[in-house]
């Protein structure tokens, strides 16, 4: 049995091609036990500034703002040992992820908490789960100079312990009907071949 933790990040809601396929996903799971679901477009996360990312360390004397952040930080965090799977939508927005979802990997990266620092640099905490990536783009980036995404979202995910990570794109999807309807489909046959 599946636990699955959806994060959503697309700014476009029901437009979004990206949170299509997540649907598309999560309905073809015939194994899922529990489903929680994060919007981070429709209900956005802090920006980190100086105040939160004081307030991430913990500590005495909080700001209520710093004790709202760290609280939520906990939250996600524990969603994040809830699940057993991570399902994220990345769709590429000026060569980067959505800044929504940014600000999750900033609530959820902390030091002594999902990282470690020892003598041999940074250590993963979150180990042991399977994290899907499902980016959608309006061109063409794939293993290209222009997909910076994808290096990026390595790092950050391994960086936390999460290496067991496979990407799904769907490119091409402001080139035309034909070629967009023609990587959604694609996208969506490589989604439930995971789910089985």
């Amino acid at each position: 049995m599946a636990n699955l933790l959806v994060l959503k990040s697309s700014i476009l809601g029901d437009y979004s091609q990206s949170n299509g396929l997540i649907d598309h996903l999560v309905s073809s799971w015939t194994d899922t036990q529990s489903v929680i679901e994060r919007d981070l477009a429709a209900q956005p996360l802090p920006v980190l500034d100086g105040e939160i990312a004081g307030g991430l360390r913990g500590g005495d004397n909080l700001t209520q703002k710093q004790q709202d952040a760290l609280a939520l930080s906990d939250q996600l965090i524990n969603e994040i040992h809830a699940s057993d799977t991570l399902v994220i939508a990345a769709p590429m927005y000026n060569f980067s992820i959505p800044t929504q979802l940014k600000n999750w990997f900033d609530l959820i990266a902390r030091a002594g908490v999902t990282f470690s620092y020892t003598e041999k640099g940074p250590v993963g905490l979150l180990t042991d789960k399977k994290v899907i990536v499902v980016t959608t783009r309006g061109g063409m980036h794939k293993d290209g100079a222009t997909d910076t995404m994808v290096p990026y979202l390595k790092t950050i995910l391994s960086f936390v312990g999460l290496t067991d990570v496979t990407f799904v794109y769907s490119e091409a999807l402001a080139m035309g009907e034909e070629l967009a309807a023609k990587a959604l489909q694609e996208a969506k046959g490589e989604l439930e071949k995971l789910t089985v």
